[in-house]
C-alpha cells in the first residue's frame, strides 16, 4: 500500500457514508443477510458487542439491576393498552398472524409452502417490551414491598426498516432494556437520571465518544413516555446520533398493564415505571467517530484483541522458533490487566505475508501491532505499532520496556481516541443566534470543502411542535436535546418565533 494510497475507497471527505459500509466490510464486521434489512455480524464485530454487553452488565449489576428474558412475541392487544405507545410503533411491527405451513401443490409441479392456522389473536414480534413486561411486572407486585423491581434484558428486537444501514439502523438488532417500577414519582425519575448518567460515562470512558447528555422535546420523546433522557454523539461527518436512551414513564404503562401495590397508606396505587436501552448502533457510532480512511480504530478498552503479535519468519527453518517466541510474549502479556481485565492478546501464526496480515490488523483496528523476527530475539527487542498513529509508524523498543509500559501504552491509545473525537465535537459546535446563521450552518458553502457547515448548533428555542417539524421539513434538522448543565442555560430570544427563551437547545442533522 503506497503512502499516497488508502485502504478505504472513497475516503471520508469524498462519500462519508459508502466510506462507512467500506470499513465495515474491511474490518470484516457485517455484512448484509438474503433478509432485508437484517445483517450477518461477523465474529470481529460479535466480539465488540459481547465487550460492550459485558463491561456495560457489570456497571447494570453495580447499580442493583438483575437479568431476566421475556417472550420475543406480544400480543397485539398488549400494545393496544397504551395508544401513545400502539400508535408511536405502528409502521414498525412485524407481525405473526398464521402458526403452521403447508406443502401445497403447484399447477407446474412445483411445491409452495402456505401459511394456514390463522390465528386468534395476532403476535408483534417486539419492537421493545414495555407492555410484555409491564403485564409481568403486573403479576410480580402486590405490596410497596416488592418494589423497587430493577430488571435488565438482552435481547433482539424488530423494527421494520426501510432505508437500512449496517449496525445504524436495520430491521432486526441486539441491545438491553431496562425496566424498572418503582414506589414513588422521585425514585423513577432518580433511576431514570442514573442510567442516562451511566450510558454518558459509558460512552465517554469506554468508547471514548464525548456525548451532550439532555432531554428530548416533546416532539421526540419515546412513544408513551413523560420525559425521554438521551445522548447525543457527533461522528467524523458532524452528523448526530442517539446513543442511547432513558425514560421516565410516569404510571402511563403501570396504569395500562395494571400494575398496582398496597402502599404504605394500605390504599392500592399505580407504580411509577422506567425504560432505557442501547443498542448494536453504539458499534455503528464508534466506526462513525474513531475510524479513518484505512479501516478501524478501536479503543483498547473495547477490542476484541488489543494487541496482535505477528511472527516475521523470512526462513522456514527460524518459523517455530520465532512462533514459539511469540507465544511466550503472548502468555507473559495476558498476566497483565488493562481497565480490570486481563489483556486481550492473538497471535497471528496464520501462513501469509507479513504486509497482507500486517494491512488486515489495520483494516479491523487492534490498538497496537507487534512485530517479532530472529533479530529481535536475538536483540531483546519487538517493533511497535500503534492504531491511532500513522500506519506506517513503527518504533524498536526493548522487549522488557515493552512489558512494563504496555498498559501505559494502551491507555495511551484510549485517551487520545477521546481528546480527537472531543476536539471534533468542541470545534463543530457553535452558538448561533439568527435564522440566516442557522440556515448558513446547515447549508454547504462549498461543494469542495463539505466541512465549512454542520455540526452542532446551539439556539436558543421557545417554538412549538408544529414549528420544530417545519424546521425538520424544511432543513432536515431536528433539535436533538435539550443539554443539561448550567452552560446552556442563558436569556436570550428564540431565533424562528421571537419568544423569550431561557436555555439553549442543540440542533443537528442526525442519523
Amino acid at each position: 500500500m503506497s503512502q499516497d494510497k488508502s485502504a478505504i475507497s472513497p475516503r471520508r471527505e469524498e462519500d462519508f457514508p459508502e466510506w462507512y459500509q467500506q470499513v465495515v466490510r474491511a474490518a470484516d464486521m457485517a455484512e448484509n443477510s438474503e433478509v432485508r434489512g437484517c445483517m450477518v455480524i461477523k465474529p470481529w464485530g460479535y466480539g465488540l458487542w459481547e465487550n460492550i454487553q459485558k463491561q456495560l452488565d457489570v456497571k447494570f449489576k453495580e447499580t442493583g439491576h438483575v437479568n431476566a428474558y421475556f417472550p420475543l412475541l406480544i400480543p397485539l392487544s398488549y400494545l393496544e393498552k397504551e395508544a401513545e405507545h400502539a400508535e408511536g410503533f405502528a409502521t414498525e411491527c412485524a407481525v405473526v398472524t398464521h402458526h403452521r405451513l403447508e406443502a401445497q401443490k403447484q399447477p407446474d409441479g412445483t411445491t409452495k409452502m402456505i401459511p394456514t392456522g390463522e390465528l386468534a389473536e395476532p403476535f408483534v414480534i417486539r419492537p421493545t417490551s414495555e407492555t410484555i413486561i409491564g403485564a409481568a411486572f403486573a403479576r410480580w407486585v402486590e405490596s410497596y414491598r416488592d418494589l423497587p423491581l430493577l430488571i435488565n434484558q438482552w435481547a433482539n428486537v424488530m423494527r421494520w426498516e426501510m432505508r437500512p444501514r449496517l449496525f445504524l439502523r436495520t430491521a432486526e438488532f441486539l441491545w438491553q432494556e431496562g425496566h424498572t417500577a418503582h414506589e414513588t414519582a422521585e425514585e423513577a425519575m432518580s433511576e431514570t437520571k442514573l442510567m442516562h448518567k451511566v450510558y454518558a460515562d459509558f460512552l465517554r470512558d469506554h468508547l471514548a465518544i464525548p456525548v451532550i447528555p439532555g432531554e428530548k422535546t416533546e416532539n421526540e420523546r419515546f412513544p408513551g413516555a413523560v420525559s425521554t433522557f438521551t445522548v447525543e454523539a457527533m461522528v467524523q461527518d458532524r452528523k448526530a446520533i442517539q446513543a442511547g436512551t432513558s425514560h421516565f414513564l410516569g404510571q402511563n404503562f403501570a396504569k395500562a398493564s395494571g400494575i398496582q401495590f398496597l402502599g404504605r397508606d394500605n390504599q392500592r396505587q399505580h407504580a411509577w415505571t422506567t425504560s432505557w436501552g442501547v443498542s448494536t448502533r453504539l458499534i455503528g457510532t464508534m466506526i462513525m467517530a474513531h475510524a479513518d480512511d484505512d479501516g478501524m480504530i478501536m479503543p483498547p478498552r473495547m477490542a476484541p484483541t488489543q494487541i496482535v503479535i505477528l511472527p516475521v519468519t523470512p526462513k522456514p527453518d527460524t518459523r517455530q522458533e520465532v512462533i514459539d517466541a511469540c507465544e511466550a510474549l503472548a502468555t507473559t502479556l495476558r498476566t497483565q490487566t488493562y481497565a480490570g481485565e486481563p489483556l486481550r492478546v492473538h497471535v497471528d501464526k496464520r501462513d501469509l505475508q507479513g504486509g497482507t496480515k500486517n494491512w488486515e490488523w489495520i483494516k479491523k483496528g487492534v490498538p497496537l501491532r507487534v512485530e517479532m523476527g530472529p533479530r529481535d530475539i536475538t536483540s531483546r527487542s519487538v517493533a511497535v505499532s500503534r492504531r491511532d498513529a500513522g500506519v506506517k509508524g513503527k518504533e524498536i523498543v526493548g522487549k522488557e520496556d515493552f512489558l512494563r509500559n504496555v498498559t501505559e501504552l494502551l491507555h495511551e491509545v484510549q485517551s487520545t481516541l477521546l481528546a480527537r473525537a472531543t476536539a471534533l465535537r468542541d470545534e463543530h459546535t457553535k452558538k448561533l443566534e439568527t435564522m440566516e446563521e442557522f440556515v448558513a450552518f446547515f447549508t454547504p458553502k462549498n461543494a469542495d470543502k463539505p466541512e465549512a457547515h454542520g455540526g452542532f448548533a446551539l439556539m436558543h428555542w421557545a417554538g412549538s411542535n408544529d414549528d420544530e417539524d417545519q424546521i425538520a421539513k424544511d432543513y432536515k434538522v431536528t433539535i436533538r436535546c435539550i443539554p443539561l448543565g448550567d452552560e446552556y442555560a442563558e436569556e436570550g430570544t428564540c431565533f424562528m418565533t421571537g419568544k423569550p427563551s431561557a436555555r439553549r437547545v442543540v440542533f443537528a442533522k442526525s442519523y
